[in-house]
């Protein structure tokens, strides 16, 4: 088990403020302003909230000050479809007690940049292909390619970034991956995700910071929306249907069709 952590601290310079830009007004970074440091103390961080607090925004910024490409990729990637990455990172502070001997960037929104670049250093004599399972990654589903990345180029001893995994994975494929981030954490790896997946946040032992308008809160996995929210649906679907659709619009409906 890891003992020293790659990321153990993330600050916001507030510079930020100052320089009046409007990465300054997110959620996220006014609390972290406002806490004046997040400190990680578990091999799997794991950031939910709801979309807009800034997870995906922070991840980004967390894994270009480790030195990885903005799009995605291991510490050698350089490639740049396009520059819409922030420059939050320009004001982040990251506090490291060890370097990792490997690392990737995975996010769900570029990853086909990712998997086209690794294409282009395979056939400019690279060989590099082997790495990541042998097979072009486009000759892939979504989730067949998220999943052989992870079993073929995450090797352990490494601090791994991953945005949103469970975008092209199927309920059976989260479950894999939670078995594959044991196997990582096992292999002296620090693991920090942004995740609207139940599935992925009831990894064991995983802190769980739910991002919010009011703050950035360390929650107990049943105490999270997703959880009591997704059982809620599970224990009585039929109930929740009817309240979205409103029940008497919802017996109309059917009474129609009939």
């Amino acid at each position: 088990m890891l003992e020293r952590l790659f990321v153990r601290t993330i600050e916001a310079d507030r510079q930020l403020e100052k320089d009046g830009s409007y990465l300054a007004a997110l959620p996220v970074i006014k609390n972290l302003m406002k806490i004046g440091s997040l400190r990680l103390v578990k091999p799997v961080t794991i950031f939910a909230g709801e979309n807009g607090t800034g997870k995906s925004t922070l991840l980004e910024a967390i894994a270009v000050c480790m030195g990885f490409n903005a799009e995605g990729g291991s510490r050698n990637f350089c490639f740049s479809t396009r520059s819409t990455e922030s420059r939050l990172h320009e004001y982040l502070r990251i506090a490291k007690e060890a370097y990792p001997r490997d690392g990737f960037f995975l996010r769900a929104e570029s990853f086909y940049n990712v998997a086209s670049n690794i294409e282009d250093l395979d056939q400019g004599s690279y060989e590099i292909l082997g790495a990541y399972g042998g097979e072009s990654l486009h000759h892939q589903s979504h989730g067949e390619s998220f999943m052989s990345l992870v079993l073929n180029r995450f090797r352990g001893n490494g601090l791994y970034i991953l945005d949103e995994p469970e975008a092209a994975l199927s309920p059976s494929r989260q479950l894999a991956l939670i078995a594959e981030l044991h196997r990582l954490v096992e292999s002296d790896s620090q693991l920090i995700i942004a995740t609207h997946s139940p599935l992925i946040m009831a990894y064991p032992g995983a802190d769980i910071y739910v991002l919010s308008d009011e703050g950035i809160t360390l929650t107990k996995y049943k105490d999270t929306e997703h959880y009591q929210l997704t059982k809620r649906f599970l224990d009585n679907p039929e109930r929740i249907l009817n309240i979205l659709f409103d029940k008497k619009d919802y017996q109309k409906g059917g009474q129609d069709e009939a």
